[in-house]
């Protein structure tokens, strides 16, 4: 059977950089590019985190595409706090052999959907600004796509409030715009990403994987700081890698319990902005996601490492890595 094709719109940011390993290591995915929006640090830093990671990889012909500098209509705000000053956490990769691609996140995603109607699947991380953009130029990006899968939001709590999770909170306008396009959209959230750590026993399974260990997995995870959960579970737990779980949604659905429910996101509420007000008793015709409520984490994580060890072993294979990271 052939590997889904997907597009990963992210903000780089540790678990995006995960994902986009995950997403290049596992054979069940064919990653077609990659779009970037401001969100856990600013748009020049997520583009260049992307490319870095794109480069370190050895992917140069997957297409990173810059998109919104900030949220739709309200200022921005980050999580430098959480991913370190360069997003990245204490990794240190070498600076990009080459730039972006031309062009807008929004329009790129509508014009690669639109060459493969049914054919790709559209993985959000971020903030949904690119994404709403990119359906309100272009609304036939509804039935072009042949999936959409977003990590954000919860049925329960948020991360940065007690109502809200990042990627919502950060643009709740855009998240709005996409939940009501008249899609469903898959919705990966704090329920499930929350049980998805790197516990001490994941860390010591990486810790065999070379380089890629070396200068990203574990550099990345260690520089990873409170994420809003609660701070006993993370001690206990580890850091959750939520935006991994969001690609692995679409590469191995049968890890995720997903339920049909209405979400609707708050924009206007005083203490509830970016809450996703989540009903699983609404009417059938009224649903508009999947709303993941359970995760088999130990399959996801034996899933994962397969797929790191994939790119840990192509990396060895390729020999030494090239000039010093960057600083």
């Amino acid at each position: 059977m052939a590997a889904t094709k997907i597009i990963i719109d992210c903000d780089p940011g540790i678990d995006d950089a995960l994902a986009l390993v995950f997403a290049d290591g596992n054979p069940e995915l064919a990653l077609r590019g990659v779009t970037t929006v401001a969100g856990n640090v600013g748009l020049d830093q997520t583009t260049d985190n992307a490319l870095r990671v794109r480069d370190y990889l050895g992917l140069p012909d997957v297409p990173v595409v810059p998109g919104c500098p900030g949220p739709l209509v309200r200022p921005p705000i980050h999580a430098r706090h959480v991913h370190g000053e360069s997003g990245l956490g204490a990794a240190r990769l070498p600076a990009a052999s080459s730039g972006p691609a031309d062009g807008h996140a929004a329009d790129y995603l509508a014009a690669a959907t639109g060459a493969e109607p049914g054919q790709i699947t559209l993985v959000a991380t971020g903030p949904l600004t690119n994404v709403a953009l990119a359906l309100r130029r272009h609304p036939g990006l509804v039935s072009q796509v042949r999936d959409f899968v977003i990590m954000g939001g919860s049925a329960g709590r948020g991360n940065v409030t007690p109502a809200a999770e990042f990627n919502i909170a950060a643009d709740p306008e855009a998240a709005a715009v996409v939940f009501g396009a008249g899609w469903t959209v898959t919705m990966i959230g704090l329920d499930v990403t929350q049980r998805a750590r790197a516990t001490a026993a994941v860390l010591d399974r990486m810790r065999g994987l070379g380089r890629l260990a070396g200068d990203l997995l574990l550099p990345c995870l260690s520089g990873y700081r409170h994420d809003g959960a609660d701070p006993g579970d993370r001690q206990a737990g580890g850091p959750a890698v939520h935006d991994v779980c969001a690609v692995a949604a679409v590469a191995a659905p049968g890890l995720f319990t997903c339920r049909p429910a209405r979400v609707e996101v708050e924009t206007a509420g005083r203490w509830t902005s970016g809450m996703t007000v989540t009903d699983f008793s609404a009417p059938a015709a009224g649903r508009n996601a999947r709303v993941g409520v359970a995760i088999d984490a130990g399959g996801f994580w034996n899933l994962v490492l397969d797929a790191y060890a994939r790119v840990a072993a192509r990396l060895a294979a390729a020999g030494p890595a090239g000039p010093p990271p960057a600083s």
